[in-house]
This record gives structure tokens, sequence and C-alpha cells, in this order.
């Protein structure tokens, strides 16, 4: 795979993960309101995002051979792992834009800034450490 195809890959592939975050976050807030919503919201809107971004970069971007449960298992675990740091610089961005302006517009602007942040990182730590024996650009 070219540098362009991948890069163009990721970049789509982090714009769909971070838009079904946004709408499951948008649906748990309006659920349950700003306040009370928004770490439930943080919650439920990173989970799906993150198994959106796993199933697309382990198919497309790192072109992973393995199958099965045992070794989706193993590599959604290092995944998982692989994005605790990139979750908090997330989380951060989205909880200050937040605090600092309590409107939805600046908290999801956060979100955008935090998670455009953390998905450069995920890449070379899911490159490294993850998917070390896949195919992919290296």
């Amino acid at each position: 795979m070219s540098l362009q195809t991948l890069v163009a890959r990721y970049a789509a592939f982090a714009l769909l993960a971070t838009l079904a975050n946004l709408a499951v976050q948008r649906v748990v807030i309006g659920w349950a309101g700003p306040d009370a919503g928004f770490v439930p919201a943080l919650l439920a809107g990173t989970s799906v995002g993150l198994v959106v971004k796993y199933l697309l970069d382990k198919r497309w971007i790192f072109a992973d051979p393995a199958r099965g449960l045992r070794a989706h298992g193993r590599r959604f675990t290092l995944y998982t792992l692989a994005g605790v740091l990139t979750t908090a610089i997330f989380w951060g961005f989205e909880t200050a834009f937040w605090l600092t302006w309590r409107t939805e517009t600046m908290r999801e602007a956060g979100a955008v800034l935090g998670l455009a942040i953390g998905y450069v990182l995920k890449y070379r730590l899911d490159r490294r450490y993850v998917f070390t024996t896949a195919g992919g650009l290296r």
C-alpha cells in the first residue's frame, strides 16, 4: 500500500470512528442531560469508536491476517491497551473544552482535536506493538 493510500484510509477511518463516537455521545447526553450524561457519554462513545476503528484498522490499514476469537481477543486487548494514552489525550481535550465553555459545540471541538492528536500517536503504537506480524506499510 502506498503512503498516500495509507494516509487517506487512516484519515477516513479516523473520521468515521470520530463521527460514531460523537453520535453515541449525543444520544447519551440527549437522554441523560449534559451534566449527568457527560461521563457516560465519554465512556459509551469511546467504546463504539474503539470497536469501529479496530475493525477498520485491522483489515484495511494493517492487513492483519489473524482470524478466530483467540487472535481477535489478543489483538483487541493490545489495541485497547495501546489506546489508553491516546484516550487520555482525547478525554483531556474534550473535558477541558467542556469545563471552559460549557457548550456542545466546544465540547465536540475539543473531542475532535483530542482525537486527531491521539490517532496520529495511535497509528505509531499500533504499528509497533499491536499489528507486529501484519502486512501493510511499515
